[in-house]
């Protein structure tokens, strides 16, 4: 009998592929753990794709782009409109002036720097609504594709780490009132926990007004998507209607008018940041050196521009208006 002869290197090929799918899927475990952090889960799929590279590359283009759209819908549910409502005229001015003259002050930095107009837009995006929430409904509207998204998603997320920790103590030296903070928060923080950490951290009254604040933000995801559809269309073709934000409106009606599903609202808005999460990682393993390299530093340069302008013009007028 013939014994058959084994190709070293193939069968060393065949391991080192097992040992990718391996580490592949116990970092997507780890994401639906709920112990990954959505900054934590796009560093951690940097990692992979520099690393060892990701193994089912040919499915992440359809994966991440229905997982967000999903995780969008069910992060409606969070939205609790009669909240909502009960934000004074002073902050609804507040929320309306800081979203527009974002997105304005965004696309003139992003053009200035020459940066890639999806990836501008998604950064101001971003940083006028509610971070990585706002990237996720925007980014499929302007079929933007994993390098973009995951560069303005790691742009925000960096800043919202920074806020989290920087805010407070700012406030503090500041003698900012409990309200005055809460406003700031609301306003110039990216991203819903991050805005929740640092306010939790000033009191409770601080907490209330910042939460409120934000929410209000957040529903501005709606009518900019739809903007978003309208200035992104592409020549002698239709609007590219984004349906699922439909879902994300009657998501948030439910939750808030009626009283079976407003029970289980917070385990569905949960479930959403858990695929939020596994959708960011899935992004950042999509990426490589090169794609990297291309981008540079300069999305990073808008976004803290940006994010420091607000933050400062938006402290002044509230030190000055608010009490």
């Amino acid at each position: 009998m013939e014994q058959q002869i084994q190709n070293p290197a193939a069968s060393e090929t065949g391991k080192s592929d097992l040992i990718k799918k391996i580490v592949f899927i116990l970092s997507i475990i780890f994401c639906l753990s709920g112990l990954a952090s959505p900054p934590i889960a796009l560093a951690l799929g940097l990692v992979v794709a520099l690393t060892i590279g990701h193994p089912y590359m040919k499915f992440n283009g359809k994966a991440t782009k229905y997982l967000l759209q999903a995780s969008v819908v069910g992060l409606g549910f969070g939205m609790n409109l009669g909240k909502i409502m009960k934000v004074g005229e002073e902050g609804v001015s507040f929320t309306i002036v800081s979203i527009f003259g974002t997105l304005l002050l965004g696309f003139l930095i992003g053009s200035w720097l020459k940066i890639h107009k999806k990836t501008s837009h998604l950064i101001a995006s971003g940083t006028a609504i509610c971070g990585g929430s706002a990237i996720a409904a925007v980014g499929p509207v302007v079929k933007a594709n994993d390098n973009e998204m995951s560069v303005a998603l790691g742009t925000v997320f960096i800043l919202n780490s920074i806020a989290l920790f920087i805010f407070p103590v700012i406030g503090h030296l500041l003698h900012l009132t409990q309200t005055q903070f809460g406003f700031w928060a609301g306003i110039a923080i990216h991203d819903t926990s991050s805005v929740v950490g640092a306010a939790a951290k000033y009191g409770q009254t601080a907490l209330q007004v910042a939460t409120t604040v934000k929410l209000t933000r957040a529903l501005w995801i709606v009518p900019i998507t739809l903007l978003t559809a309208f200035l992104f269309k592409e020549n002698s073709k239709k609007i590219s209607i984004p349906y699922f934000i439909f879902l994300f409106i009657l998501a948030s009606v439910l939750s808030t008018y009626f009283n079976p599903v407003e029970h289980f609202s917070p385990e569905l808005e949960k479930l959403s940041e858990v695929g939020l999460t596994v959708t960011l990682f899935l992004i950042g393993a999509g990426l490589s050196k090169d794609v990297l390299k291309k981008v540079g530093v300069k999305p990073l340069v808008q976004g803290v521009i940006l994010w420091t302008v607000i933050s400062v013009s938006s402290l002044l007028i509230i030190m000055k208006l608010v009490k």
